[in-house]
């Protein structure tokens, strides 16, 4: 086997071309599986990291190889793998502390991937890892949506909202999403039931008593989405900043507790004018849910989104267009 491999890697933050380098492959360790990259995609959090933007949560050494989601196929397993072997098709969403997935390999847990879905190729699996988990775990682990709940989904025609419309109908939930009228029809298509043209309208004008909003926008778009909701319903955001209760939960110091307390302000205040909770989602790796995400993509109950798939070679611009934030559905590099 091959002891080296092409990565695309930052030397240091705000670097906003990531540059192709060769480096060792890495060693699986017994909890390990190595698998090598068919395809990977692109994710807001790809320019977060590159930026600087999630400096006061993780702590990454330089150089840095990107990419937070994958699909591929196993090569090697650690001595105490149980649940993969060596041949089998697999996505997945690394842990924090281990991305790396713009690269021809990569050594995951085992608890952080499940076998892709049997009726998807490499690229359209790739696609779902971290958009189906964040979503998912929006959905279910926050809010606990009930059929029939009302919700609103930021951005529709995105990579996030392609999947969280479609996980929203499975769930018998009432969808409102903004989009652009070019892409109408793909979310209608998709089964929003209100859309709106945030060219021509403001959500927070027409929408009314929703149980909850889930945000992909952050900024003015979270401040003005309580207004939508009623009491006692829930913002969650992928966006927005993480606020002191988030800082305690994720262990952070008593210095970040505060920082991020004082930073959130304003998103307190509308807690408490509206009588809604915020939470701030910073999603996590789970194979187990992402066995889940593959049974609903089996039974036909939702499908990948793709704008378009590029090859490792074109990675920059990929990335270009996926910052300018006007693709439908997902970008994915194809690495193999």
């Amino acid at each position: 086997m091959l002891h080296t491999m092409k990565a695309m890697a930052i030397q240091h933050y705000g670097q906003k071309q990531p540059t192709l380098t060769q480096v060792a492959i890495p060693t699986p360790g017994p909890q390990d599986v190595l698998v090598a990259i068919h395809a990977a995609s692109i994710n807001p959090i790809d320019f977060k990291t590159r930026d600087g933007g999630v400096r006061m949560l993780l702590k990454y050494e330089m150089p840095l190889i990107l990419g937070s989601d994958f699909a591929g196929e196993v090569v090697q397993i650690g001595a105490q793998v149980t649940r993969f072997q060596v041949g089998d098709a697999v996505y997945g969403r690394p842990r924090k502390s281990r991305i790396g997935t713009f690269a021809e390999y990569i050594a995951v847990n085992q608890d952080d991937m499940a076998l892709m879905p049997q009726n998807l190729n490499f690229e359209e699996a790739a696609s779902l890892p971290l958009v189906g988990l964040t979503t998912y775990q929006a959905f279910h682990d926050i809010l606990q949506v009930q059929p029939g709940n009302k919700i609103l989904i930021q951005a529709g025609s995105g990579g996030i909202g392609t999947f969280a419309i479609q996980l929203a109908k499975t769930m018998g939930l009432y969808v409102a999403t903004t989009t652009s009228g070019a892409n109408r029809a793909l979310v209608t298509e998709l089964g929003a039931d209100r859309v709106i043209d945030y060219h021509h309208e403001h959500f927070d004008d027409v929408l009314v008593n929703y149980d909850a909003v889930y945000d992909t926008l952050g900024g003015d778009n979270l401040l003005r989405s309580f207004k939508i909701v009623k009491p006692g319903g829930a913002v969650v955001s992928l966006s927005g900043l993480p606020d002191a209760k988030f800082a305690r939960e994720y262990g952070l110091p008593m210095w970040k507790q505060l920082a991020f307390g004082l930073a959130t302000l304003p998103i307190r205040k509308r807690e408490k004018q509206y009588q809604v909770t915020y939470h701030f989602l910073f999603m996590a790796p789970s194979g187990q849910q992402l066995a889940l995400i593959a049974q609903l993509v089996e039974a036909g109950k939702i499908r990948p989104v793709i704008d378009e798939v590029v090859l490792f070679s074109d990675f920059q611009s990929a990335l270009d267009h996926s910052e300018a934030g006007h693709a439908r559905g997902k970008i994915v590099v194809k690495i193999k």
